[in-house]
């Protein structure tokens, strides 16, 4: 596998990520009415990726990394049209259920990806450089949100993000991936 397409994939997702997640709790105070809503919408996203992470562990073992992080991709952006949709509480917990799974399926194979391709010798610095790159295109996508929601509207965020994750389940594709 390429190491740096890989980055520049991660980048990508992550930039899409940082997109909506700061800003999402802005939709989530118009869908709900209190902190303990947001409480258990984010608890739910977080126990699903919690209970699905073993399971996921013995799925990319067997079908690859490349799969998975293709699913997710393809996952978040049709997650990402819907999440706009959502006008009951009821509708935001369920998309976060969909969410945790997912999100469990790219933490996990973006580290086994790391794990199988980076150089024992080297690995701190090559997966510190790695987060550098990917945490960069992160917070540029944090920044230039929300100057886009000063123009656009929230739920607008959520379609670009689609677009943005469907284009790099694309991208991802067309890297060789070691399984």
């Amino acid at each position: 596998m390429n190491y740096r397409r890989f980055m520049i994939y991660q980048g990508i997702i992550g930039m899409a990520a940082s997109m909506i997640f700061p800003f999402y709790v802005l939709l989530l105070k118009n869908v709900g009415s209190s902190y303990s809503q947001f409480g258990w919408a984010y608890g739910l996203f977080a126990l699903t990726a919690a209970l699905s992470y073993s399971l996921i562990g013995k799925f990319a073992d067997r079908v690859g990394d490349k799969i998975l992080l293709v699913i997710y991709s393809w996952g978040m952006a049709l997650i990402l049209l819907i999440f706009p949709l959502a006008f009951e509480i009821w509708h935001v917990y369920i998309l976060q259920i969909g969410m945790g799974l997912l999100g469990a399926v790219q933490k996990n194979s973006e580290k086994t990806v790391l794990a199988r391709t980076v150089q024992k010798e080297t690995a701190g610095r090559e997966i510190g450089r790695y987060h550098v790159w990917t945490s960069v295109a992160a917070a540029i996508a944090v920044i230039a949100t929300g100057y886009l929601i000063d123009f656009l509207t929230i739920g607008s965020i959520f379609y670009l993000a689609s677009i943005v994750f469907a284009w790099s389940g694309f991208y991802i594709m067309k890297l060789e991936i070691v399984k």
